[in-house]
């Protein structure tokens, strides 16, 4: 009737659901494992509401896919299609898609508008997302079968229209261009996040996957009687919402398991050293807020004032660096440029109340403010750009 060479299903189709089953759930303790860290700070900074929906749109989505590809006899509640194509399938890819364009507009938001995602503006992107999606699957379940999804039960087929497979194909293709756009607005950051890079290597993933699904639609319109097409599409699914979040959340997590201490250090280090970038409060997420909060400028300017310069001509307190509660440094060790010590071997603290070794040079101390002390707490100092260290 069709023309097609119709195959069953078979042990494969079973092997392949076994598989997706395992990588989601491989997938899923990973973000538990994140969820159980999240006061690691590089955890904290992926934004761990988010990229656990996305992960359950994933596993929706894998469900919608069983049915919809052909891998399991359409009877019972597998028959009734519209639900699977529609509810699930579409539904679940397309919020897939848009939770990845609030990720990357929250970024947007934060690093090129200096503005915080957070409270209302994370609901009504939530809100976006949601009604968006669902009003597009609302119009496909009323319209007639016909001309959007049927069951065929002869042949135990859920069988999609062309119309409405080019339709569905198109928008997705309309999000994942909006994805483009942010990705290129973001494309300048340079950042411990690693925030462009990896939005590249997940766009560059979602678009293979866009590409086998456009052809495999286009070419194949009966592919789910076909075994070799359906698990191919099937695995590359599996693959790519995979796939996504580890690019995402991987790497924290695997310096979080095996070199949680070093790594923290340096992305702290590198988060300090990330010039107008580098006043980030990261926050927790809870409250409704996201990983992604920044410092006005005004507040930035609060904190790149508030400093002691020890070539101030009065006795200054060390900010109790734990070396004692009595700390003062020693003006008479200066030269008369405020700037350098009289001599290599000058002593730039007070015999009685030393502050330490580290230093006995030429500095800065900036107060932490904002509720950031993290933020300068590494233990170690950097360079300014007027030649002054800054702990």
């Amino acid at each position: 009737m069709l023309n097609v060479k119709v195959d069953p299903v078979t042990t494969a189709d079973t092997i392949v659901i076994i598989i997706g089953a395992a990588v989601f759930g491989i997938t899923a303790l990973m973000i538990v494992f994140a969820w159980i860290n999240i006061k690691y700070r590089p955890i904290r900074a992926k934004n761990m509401t988010w990229t656990t929906l996305m992960h359950i749109s994933g596993i929706l989505w894998f469900l919608g896919d069983i049915p919809s590809n052909g891998h399991v006899r359409l009877n019972g509640a597998w028959i009734i299609c519209k639900l699977w194509v529609i509810w699930f399938r579409v539904l679940f890819c397309y919020i897939f898609a848009s939770m990845h364009i609030v990720r990357f507009f929250a970024l947007d938001r934060v690093f090129n508008q200096n503005k915080p995602f957070r409270g209302i503006t994370n609901i009504i992107a939530l809100v976006v997302v949601v009604v968006f999606n669902v009003l597009f699957c609302v119009i496909s379940q009323v319209v007639s079968d016909e001309l959007t999804v049927a069951s065929l039960k002869d042949l135990e087929l859920c069988n999609v229209t062309q119309h409405y497979r080019i339709a569905a194909i198109v928008l997705q293709w309309v999000l994942w261009a909006g994805v483009a756009v942010l990705i290129f607005r973001l494309r300048n950051i340079q950042s411990s996040f690693n925030e462009f890079r990896e939005s590249l290597a997940l766009f560059v993933m979602a678009i293979i996957v866009l590409i086998e699904t456009t052809v495999t639609n286009i070419a194949f319109l009966y592919y789910p009687l076909m075994l070799r097409h359906r698990l191919e599409k099937t695995l590359m699914d599996i693959i790519g919402a995979n796939v996504m979040v580890w690019l995402i959340i991987g790497q924290p997590v695997y310096m979080c398991i095996f070199h949680r201490r070093r790594y923290e250090t340096q992305w702290l280090e590198k988060l300090t050293r990330d010039g107008r970038k580098a006043a980030y409060d990261v926050s927790s997420g809870q409250g409704g807020t996201t990983a992604y909060v920044k410092m006005g400028e005004r507040d930035a300017s609060m904190l790149q004032n508030s400093h002691i310069n020890f070539g101030s001509s009065d006795a200054i307190h060390t900010l109790n660096l734990g070396h004692g509660t009595n700390d003062y440094f020693d003006v008479a060790a200066m030269n008369p440029d405020g700037n350098t010590l009289t001599s290599p071997d000058a002593a730039a603290y007070s015999e009685s109340n030393g502050i330490p070794l580290a230093l006995r040079s030429n500095l800065q101390i900036r107060r932490p403010v904002l509720n950031t002390p993290t933020m300068f707490n590494v233990g170690y100092s950097d360079m300014n750009p007027d030649g002054r260290r800054v702990i």
